[in-house]
């Protein structure tokens, strides 16, 4: 059975447990085949044989990217793997994980061999320091932290938690994370750039992908920034 699920024309993605804290939040990674054959990994997740052969089997992994701060810890792993590929983080991130080797920094700079593909938006004021790529051909908006999207939940402490916060089967940032934002005005004029992509959905890490209204559902998410 595959493990890689096709979301748009070159993209996919491979979702893994994940605990944070003690809640089941899961994670995921973006697989991207750029116009150039060559593969984008986007937040890696744990590796395994099978996972790994389907990968290569859609093309030479040329770039790893860690998206922010916390989506870094299977990075090492996917530099393993693919030694020959280019590491891509936030500057402090790149401080933070010395034991990586980074090739590059995230920003809103699109490296050479994305263009045309990739469009990065970096958003300011927040500790998270994450940047969201905006896949053109496809119209999909890949993040990581940027929302969370859990209709239910199997795990009785996550959906206890989820439901105490408000967002079982609502679609935006915990309450309790909203901290991270420590400048609000600066995210919000990167928040407004990103709403004004045409994007028809979005690839998330902690929940379900948004895959219909994606742009009106995150604005309303984000509408307490």
């Amino acid at each position: 059975m595959s493990q890689l699920e096709k979301i748009a024309e070159n993209i996919w993605v491979a979702a893994a447990p994940h605990s944070f804290m003690g809640l089941h939040v899961g994670t995921r990674m973006t697989v991207i085949r750029l116009s150039s054959g060559a593969m984008l990994l986007h937040s890696p997740v744990p590796l395994n044989a099978a996972l790994s052969a389907e990968i290569n089997a859609l093309g030479t992994v040329k770039h790893i990217v860690c998206p922010n701060l916390f989506h870094h810890i299977y990075a090492g792993e996917a530099l393993a793997a693919w030694p020959q590929a280019k590491l891509h983080g936030p500057k402090k991130l790149q401080k933070k994980r010395q034991d990586l080797r980074f090739d590059a920094v995230l920003s809103d700079v699109p490296d050479r061999d994305w263009q045309g593909d990739l469009l990065p938006v970096t958003i300011a004021g927040s500790l998270l320091n994450e940047t969201v790529l905006y896949h053109v051909p496809s119209q999909t908006l890949v993040t990581s932290d940027l929302v969370e999207n859990f209709k239910q939940h199997p795990h009785w402490l996550t959906r206890t938690y989820l439901r105490l916060n408000g967002m079982l089967g609502k679609i935006t940032w915990p309450p309790v994370m909203r901290i991270v934002y420590v400048n609000r005005r600066a995210a919000r004029t990167d928040i407004e750039r990103i709403l004004a992509l045409p994007f028809e959905r979005i690839i998330i890490a902690h929940g379900d992908i948004i895959r219909s209204n994606a742009r009106e559902t995150l604005r309303k998410g984000l509408e307490w920034l």
